[in-house]
């Protein structure tokens, strides 16, 4: 803690555990987002994705605005690692799995796969803790997915 912060009694927004439909968004957000640019096309297509699992079933539009919004204010007040990591370990092993291949779907859908987008996925199968076997047959089956 700074010393403004022990002063003005402002802590880190990431201090806190975010919930598991928080810490899901986020790494959702953060892989779609992992070239440096996050188009409109791509924010409706998370919203849509994370709308129909039951994790965020109780979210409506306004609802699902604020958590970006809070998302975001993390993001720009502690930074990518801190949210990431808050992210991390607010998820369980299923969660996380499950969040890498929400994610994956979601890099891949683009048909192009720049390669920060393929490192930024490598890294985060990893940061995780999927298995490599899982990892593989996640984007495997994602890769069959986007041939249609």
């Amino acid at each position: 803690m700074g010393l403004f912060d022990a002063v003005l009694g402002t802590e880190s927004q990431t201090q806190a555990a975010l919930s598991p439909a928080e810490a899901f968004a986020v790494i959702i957000l953060t892989a779609t987002a992992s070239d440096g640019y996050l188009s409109v096309e791509q924010a409706n297509s998370i919203i849509s994705v994370l709308s129909r699992m039951k994790l965020f079933k109780s979210y409506p539009n306004e609802m699902m605005n604020r958590l970006f919004d809070k998302i975001l204010g993390i993001l720009q007040g502690d930074g990518f690692n801190a949210l990431f990591n808050a992210a991390k370990d607010s998820l369980s092993q299923d969660l996380r799995e499950a969040a890498f291949a929400v994610a994956t779907d979601l890099v891949l859908a683009e048909g192009i796969i720049p390669e920060e987008e393929k490192n930024f996925l490598n890294d985060l199968y990893q940061a995780l803790g999927v298995s490599s076997e899982i990892a593989i047959q996640i984007v495997e089956v994602i890769l069959i997915k986007n041939r249609a």
